[in-house]
């Protein structure tokens, strides 16, 4: 990682890194906010539901931002990665409500906020030069370089999400909401099946409610507000 070029890029920010952590988000919930996190490798990255987030060494972007909370942040977060892997790749992602960011139906990037003392710590994942992964993750993941057939430059990818993220969380909730239900598939006319404690839902995507939730059509026509959930396409 050539962290000349990213403090040259944002000198008014304090950019720590690490060649191994155990994880990217326990140091930035107690650094000041506008800090930016990095590791080159994690031992303990953290996912949703507990899950731990694959960290090869060398091979992707593990890193956590100290943001302050707002409104829809994580879809927030979501538009801005899609925008710059773009950006920087000329790779289109898809987003998966509410987190995920997905390329040939496997899951590339993920993203994790945690409210910590009065800011929002918010952990990202990126999957840029893995050139395989697990057997238990291979029809789970996928890399940048997978997709693409080449090595991509983690440190283009990493200033293109960070100036991305400055610009998309200071819009307004609606703007959000607009732009990543454009970006999105999941966000309606999608089937999915949704996994909750103790229950699983089927059913067509409805759009989002004004909060940033998943509405959820089912076959009896009622509608189910998603607040949290593992959402999945139908049959995948």
């Amino acid at each position: 990682m050539d962290l000349d070029k990213l403090r040259a890029a944002f000198p008014e920010r304090e950019i720590i890194y690490f060649d191994s952590l155990d994880s990217t988000m326990r140091v930035a919930a107690a650094s000041a906010r506008g800090t930016v996190v990095i590791a080159d490798r994690q031992l303990a990255g953290l996912g949703r539901h507990g899950h731990t987030w694959h960290s090869e060494p060398g091979h992707g972007i593990y890193c956590s931002i100290v943001l302050p909370p707002a409104p829809v942040l994580t879809l927030a977060l979501g538009v801005a990665a899609a925008d710059a892997i773009a950006q920087a790749t000329g790779i289109h992602c898809d987003l998966r409500w509410p987190n995920d960011l997905m390329l040939d139906n496997r899951k590339v990037a993920g993203i994790l906020v945690q409210l910590v003392n009065g800011s929002a710590i918010a952990g990202i994942g990126i999957n840029v030069n893995h050139p395989a992964f697990p057997p238990g993750l291979a029809r789970e993941a996928i890399s940048l370089r997978q997709h693409a057939g080449r090595n991509l430059s983690r440190e283009a990818i990493l200033i293109a999400l960070l100036h991305a993220i400055d610009a998309v969380i200071g819009e307004d909730t609606e703007t959000i909401l607009r732009l990543f239900t454009h970006a999105s598939s999941y966000a309606a006319g999608k089937r999915v099946t949704v996994q909750q404690p103790g229950s699983e839902i089927s059913g067509t995507t409805a759009g989002l409610d004004p909060a940033g939730f998943l509405i959820v059509r089912k076959d009896d026509g009622t509608d189910t507000l998603i607040l949290a959930g593992g959402v999945r396409a139908s049959g995948s």
